[in-house]
């Protein structure tokens, strides 16, 4: 049990590999028919990606400086999630070259007719677009991969020392994700509406990664379980998973209510104009669903402590809840960047594509090392928890 390994079934990277061959021809064909809306599916896709592996490692961070004994067992999942983030860092350059398609500040003829846009360009400006990318990207790629060294050396050699590296490291780790996130939100989503602002947005869209990143963590070790591996799991580690996605979804629900209230009350035009865009016409659906998703849902059927330990309720929920940050992002990019409703083949299979890439980094890094973290000093605690 305690040198479990995972083995990457061939099955599933074929699968894999079948789903990134759908999304490079969804995106090729997408650039040759509708380049504006390729870009809006690529910058959708590669945001939701990147927030559930920030999510993931802030999931994991947590668990460290709270010292928490239940979850040892399981912190391989966020950690190989956030493996994710060197591959997005390139996704994301690749971005830069879909900027003029995408963010009105990055045309010179707009900043030169618009006295909004030219106060903002100080910050709203290309090379300094480009600069916060590589810097973000760098320091979670940095913080990660060294918080994954001294878990790997902690697995060889045991002790405390480090187990305490690891909770120091996390301590720097939520606070430079706290501030970058927070920041890259506002330059990837809130830019897109230049002349909008929200000071609520980017705790909104940090909790947003958390909430989802434990969601999927969850999943995973739901799918591990199943296929045989962490059979440690039972069924208060499922009560504590779901008392995260519980948590979040209320956390979530509350910053979109008071950014909501908080621009209805203020009724300034610069502010309301987010809503009144997204209100009239086919939008207005999405701002209804995504609460539904996100936050009712959950709620309501994670409330009950039965359900809170069932994996019949507990998955079919978090599968809502993946929808549920899909329609989050949409009603957030696509009003600002398309202005009209489109869904079709494009959106599903660039979604698939990323799917497909995002599963084949999670399993790879899951086989790399052992599957419970055997030196770790609450793994007993982890295997023997019950409430």
């Amino acid at each position: 049990m305690i040198d479990e390994k995972f083995v990457v079934p061939k099955n599933l990277k074929l699968i894999t590999y079948g789903l990134i061959a759908i999304g490079i021809v969804s995106f090729a064909l997408g650039f040759f028919t509708d380049p504006g809306r390729a870009w809006a599916n690529y910058l959708l896709n590669n945001f939701y990606f990147v927030s559930i592996a920030v999510g993931a490692a802030f999931f994991i961070s947590i668990q460290y400086i709270a010292q928490a004994g239940w979850s040892a067992a399981f912190k391989r999942i966020p950690e190989a999630m956030a493996a994710y983030l060197p591959f997005a860092a390139v996704l994301f350059l690749l971005l830069l070259f879909g900027v003029h398609s995408l963010y009105e500040w990055s045309h010179e003829e707009e900043v030169a007719t618009d006295h909004l846009i030219q106060h903002k360009s100080v910050y709203l400006n290309l090379p300094f677009f480009a600069v916060r990318i590589v810097l973000f990207f760098g320091l979670w790629i940095f913080l990660t991969k060294w918080m994954r060294k001294v878990s790997l050396q902690e697995d060889a050699d045991g002790g405390l020392a480090y187990f305490q590296k690891s909770e120091h490291l996390s301590r720097i780790f939520i606070f430079v994700v706290a501030v970058s996130f927070s920041a890259f939100s506002v330059d990837m989503l809130m830019s897109l509406q230049v002349h909008w602002f929200s000071t609520i947005f980017a705790a909104k869209m940090f909790i947003s990664a958390f909430q989802h990143g434990a969601a999927v963590i969850t999943l995973i070790v739901i799918i591990l379980h199943k296929y045989g591996y962490l059979q440690v799991l039972n069924r208060s580690h499922l009560h504590d998973f779901t008392r995260y996605m519980f948590m979040l979804a209320i956390v979530w629900g509350y910053f979109t209510f008071a950014q909501f209230m908080l621009i209805w009350y203020g009724n300034i035009p610069e502010e309301t104009s987010y809503y009144v865009h997204r209100w009239h016409g086919a939008f207005g659906i999405l701002f209804y669903a995504s609460i539904i998703l996100n936050w009712f849902i959950p709620f309501l059927f994670l409330m009950p402590r039965s359900n809170s330990r069932s994996k019949m309720v507990m998955v079919p929920v978090i599968v809502l809840l993946m929808i549920g940050q899909y329609v989050e992002l949409y009603y957030e990019i696509w009003p600002a960047t398309i202005h009209e409703p489109k869904f079709g083949l494009l959106e599903i299979g660039s979604w698939l594509g990323f799917v497909g890439l995002f599963t084949l980094v999670v399993i790879t890094y899951l086989a790399k090392a052992s599957l419970i973290p055997r030196n770790h000093p609450y793994i007993e605690e982890s295997v023997h928890h019950h409430f």
